[in-house]
């Protein structure tokens, strides 16, 4: 009787474990007719009316060049890699298809829900935007560097900008605009590399710019009180940069770490307004504010609309303007403090 009830806690554990298993994965990835498509258009190249080209004749293809750069295992590397995606996408659209006519909404496959490609474009509304911010921080940062540079005095001695956060700000122009860059890729095409190369990027300006607030509110202008405020979220942001990368993407902890650093350095912003009476202080609640809102958009999901617009692309509008504004106040700090320090050189 013993031996009985210990086999059947034993099964009872592996039929958990598996139902587990099916819990995190999407609904669409377990829907036995999707992954019946996928496995025959990679054997046939054929879904529907659609002809898959990558998925065919890959065994006799010989029309790959001899330079070291076209080689043939990476030809087939790469044909290999469009059949699978091209076969995800229309059994994808086909299954969809199918829900759709029994009165079913949307499911998520792989993690993701199912978009409308336009030509490569597999996320086509969140690759525009990602790259329209990415255009609006190189103009932001180019007002800037103007301002500072040109119209702004410089110290007589050094002929350096009187603002103290100038060489901060460049820097987190430069992660901006390479974050927003590898955002409208990943959008673009969807694969391992580009994933985690979004991801990282992300985290890497979310803690710089944690950094940042910490030292623009405590005012700290000395190198070395600078490195002892960096160090510690530093060394974390690094460190959980490479758990992403070389150990798990852990989807639901990276948000976590992320929600937080944004959290904390939103309301550093906030209260270091508030407390220093800043001439911008406007600007500012309005971009931290809006900076709120729209983290809602991260957190809320839903299938996306017309197959376009989902909660992740109307974040991505919504920074939009907020970039605009965000770096208005900082051009307004740097206006602010250079008067300040010009008058207390007098």
């Amino acid at each position: 009787m013993g031996g009985s009830a210990w086999v059947v806690r034993l099964a009872s554990l592996l039929a958990l474990g598996l139902v587990l298993g099916a819990v995190e994965a999407s609904l669409g990835d377990v829907d036995p007719r999707y992954r019946t498509c996928v496995k025959d258009c990679q054997t046939t190249g054929i879904i529907g009316e659609n002809i898959i080209s990558h998925c065919q004749n890959k065994e006799n293809d010989t029309s790959v060049g001899g330079s070291w750069y076209n080689q043939e295992q990476i030809y087939m590397q790469w044909k290999e890699l469009s059949c699978w995606t091209d076969c995800r996408y229309f059994c994808m659209m086909q299954r969809e298809g199918e829900r759709q006519s029994l009165g079913l909404t949307p499911v998520k496959y792989h993690g993701k829900w199912p978009f409308l490609h336009i030509s490569v474009f597999q996320e086509p509304l969140s690759a525009a935007l990602s790259a329209i911010n990415l255009l609006m921080h190189f103009t932001g940062w180019l007002s800037f560097f103007f301002l500072v540079k040109y119209k702004l005095p410089l110290r007589p001695q050094t002929k350096r900008t009187y603002y103290e956060y100038t060489s901060l700000w460049h820097i987190y122009a430069i992660l901006s605009m390479n974050a927003w860059f590898w955002s409208s890729i990943f959008h673009t095409r969807d694969i391992d590399l580009t994933e985690k190369l979004d991801y990282s990027s992300a985290v890497a300006l979310l803690g710089y710019s944690l950094i940042l607030s910490l030292l623009r509110a405590f005012n700290v202008k000395d190198e070395a009180p600078r490195v002892m405020f960096a160090a510690p979220i530093l060394a974390f942001v690094t460190t959980h940069i490479l758990y992403l990368n070389f150990y798990e993407l852990d989807y639901g902890w990276n948000m976590k770490v992320c929600v937080v650093m944004a959290a904390v350095q939103l309301l550093t912003w906030a209260i270091w307004a508030g407390v220093t009476q800043h001439p911008s202080r406007l600007k500012l609640w309005t971009a931290v504010f809006g900076g709120a809102l729209a983290m809602f958009l991260e957190l809320y999901d839903f299938p996306p609309y017309m197959g376009y617009a989902d909660a992740h692309s109307l974040w991505h509008a919504s920074t939009i303007p907020l970039t605009y504004l965000w770096w208005s106040f900082i051009k307004s700090d740097a206006e602010f403090r250079t008067s300040t320090l010009i008058k207390k050189a007098k």
